[in-house]
């Protein structure tokens, strides 16, 4: 089975990352869970909550089901990997300060292997350097993590640009799995 890593962290939104640990070997595609250590991690479930007496302005972080890492970033070899599936969450604002899940990053973008993004995931590819000249989309509110490494934010649900497929949100799961599978076919 081709694998595809995942890296989490504590903070990890879970429909980000659930999803596609149950999706993608459904056609075929093994999923390893990476982390900056390999153990358990805090997942956790973000949403605006509705009819609050105060409305929420930002999404609310509530605890959510554990996820486990099986190998740390340290002992990956991106080489051995069909695709990379960056989740969001908490999680990618300060794994994007891991030099090995950089490393493993700028790996999948040299060798052009399909790379999915989701939602605060676009924070670890910013801080790799790769989304120069790139169209992604995200959560609003990440935007400027595209734009300001010179890449261009566009408000769609899913966006794919060459071997890059990204998505705003848990809630466009749907297309993301739908196109990074057809990028991981191509390739495999």
């Amino acid at each position: 089975m081709p694998k595809v890593l995942l890296p989490i962290g504590d903070g990890t939104e879970v429909l980000d990352t659930m999803y596609p640990i149950f999706r993608l070997p459904e056609d075929g595609f093994e999923v390893v869970v990476a982390g900056p250590e390999a153990r358990y991690y805090h997942g956790v479930m973000h949403e605006i909550p509705p009819n609050e007496p105060i409305p929420w302005d930002i999404t609310r972080e509530q605890p959510a089901y554990y996820v486990k890492a099986t190998v740390a970033f340290r002992d990956v070899e991106p080489a051995d990997y069909a695709g990379l599936f960056l989740s969001g969450g908490r999680a990618p604002e300060y794994l994007r300060y891991d030099q090995d899940l950089l490393r493993i990053t700028r790996h999948f973008f040299e060798a052009k292997k399909p790379v999915a993004i989701v939602c605060h995931g676009v924070e670890i590819a910013a801080a790799a350097g790769v989304l120069q000249g790139r169209t992604l989309t995200t959560v609003a509110k990440c935007a400027l993590d595209i734009t300001q490494v010179g890449g261009k934010y566009v408000d769609r649900p899913c966006v794919v640009d060459g071997h890059l497929v990204s998505a705003r949100t848990w809630h466009d799961n749907t297309e993301l799995l739908k196109q990074f599978i057809r990028l991981l076919k191509a390739r495999t």
